[in-house]
């Protein structure tokens, strides 16, 4: 007979209870419990929406009141502490909802990325509690006109205690839907000297004007026009130094996010082809089907469509690996491995130089599935090549082969930041 001994017993003085677990970042399947229903509801009414330029304000505050920008903010900080890999599964599926709503929110995502990889641990909080809160980031960093390549024209002087902001912004993407904006300026110097910075102003500050006069034909919705800043105040704490000549994951989460946009193109127009063809009866003469659902030929465009959206969101998942295997050294505290940070920005580039001319194909083949009634207005299935080509425009495709190319033959390092102006004679 096993002996049973006493339990040693404690009294509740000087028992030592076990310290409660910390919160566990979301399952996917919770996250798309949680945001899958606000997609649909903004799928609802994408097409009425780009018909009647109706900006996405409401949409934008669905998705608010769900957090869903919260998503890449740490736990300690009120986020929801997704992974990046999750982060891009969503922003797929918010594209096929509405491509405008991941643009919109290109910027948010950005900053909170440019946190975590280029600005100073101990500065994050403020803007992360901000961010678990609800706040939304917006863009305001490229000029227009023929400036110095790689120069700004945005300037930030000192006044007092403070900074004074000055300058013209264009492509300021989302800022119309932001509390926040995230400015690149020039930080003059009292010696001459200058350094580029980021200059944090809220949206509704004293000599902020945001202008709703982006007309590129698609992409309508995002807010992508002109920003002025005429002498606005900003406090030291809201500026912050970053450096632009090391390896980063910044540059690649950019990009990445209109990749994610292009894989959700190609899932909309999986779904916009399948709902066209499914009901119709109406058929021709030279067809090979009773009904155009039992047509081989349209069976084939309608399966070659979702091998194109298939593809685009594995690439942007297989990317988003590697942008994740970054983050997860930075959470440990460890360097990222340079030939990562290489490896990570050469897929990108693969990843868009692939992605780019399938969705277009695509947003173009859609149209074999039927006759002129897929041409009528109100379906707005043009919608889809026109936004597809519009994101394709953004640091032009041509230019990533070449660097995917140079690095190849060469072993050229690829470029991690790039700028837009003229070079002088």
């Amino acid at each position: 007979m096993a002996i049973l001994q006493d339990t040693p017993r404690t009294s509740p003085a000087s028992r030592t209870d076990p310290a409660p677990a910390a919160p566990a970042a979301p399952s996917s399947q919770q996250l798309l419990a949680r945001f899958r229903p606000i997609f649909d509801r903004i799928a609802v009414h994408a097409a009425q929406r780009e018909n009647e330029r109706e900006l996405a304000y409401e949409p934008v505050a669905w998705l608010n009141a769900e957090r869903f920008g919260a998503l890449r903010v740490p736990i300690e900080y009120g986020g929801l502490g997704a992974s990046v890999e999750q982060l891009y599964d969503l922003l797929i599926e918010l594209g096929e909802a509405d491509s405008n709503l991941p643009q919109i929110l290109r910027a948010h995502f950005g900053f909170i990325e440019r946190l975590f990889a280029e600005i100073d641990p101990a500065l994050h909080g403020p803007w992360m509690r901000l961010a678990a809160e609800g706040v939304i980031f917006g863009n305001a960093t490229t000029e227009l006109g023929e400036g110095a390549l790689g120069a700004l024209q945005t300037t930030l002087s000192r006044d007092g205690d403070a900074w004074r902001l000055d300058g013209d912004k264009y492509y300021s993407t989302g800022t119309l839907y932001a509390d926040w904006i995230s400015v690149s300026a020039q930080r003059l110097s009292g010696d001459g000297s200058s350094d580029r910075v980021i200059a944090l102003v809220p949206s509704e500050a004293d000599g902020v004007e945001r202008v709703d006069d982006w007309r590129g034909f698609g992409q309508r919705l995002s807010a992508s026009g002109t920003t002025r800043f005429r002498n606005v105040r900003v406090k030291p704490e809201n500026v912050l130094l970053y450096v632009r000549d090391q390896p980063t994951p910044l540059t690649a989460h950019f990009q990445l996010t209109h990749l994610a946009t292009l894989a959700g193109i190609a899932r909309a127009i999986v779904r916009d082809a399948v709902a066209f063809v499914q009901p119709r009866k109406r058929v021709y003469s030279h067809g090979s089907g009773d009904t155009p659902r039992e047509d081989p030929l349209v069976q084939q465009v309608i399966g070659q469509l979702a091998s194109t959206a298939f593809i685009a969101a594995s690439t942007v998942q297989a990317v988003a690996r590697g942008l994740g295997e970054v983050d997860r050294f930075r959470q440990r505290g460890e360097s990222v491995p340079e030939s990562l940070l290489f490896e990570v920005e050469l897929n990108t580039a693969k990843a868009q130089a692939g992605i780019v001319d399938a969705v277009l194909q695509a947003g173009t083949r859609l149209f074999d599935i039927g006759g002129a009634s897929a041409l009528q207005e109100d379906r707005r299935l043009d919608r889809h090549w026109r936004n597809a080509r519009t994101l394709a425009s953004h640091n032009p495709t041509i230019y990533k082969g070449r660097v995917v190319g140079d690095h190849l033959l060469n072993g050229a390092r690829p470029t991690f930041y790039w700028a837009v102006g003229a070079i002088a004679a």
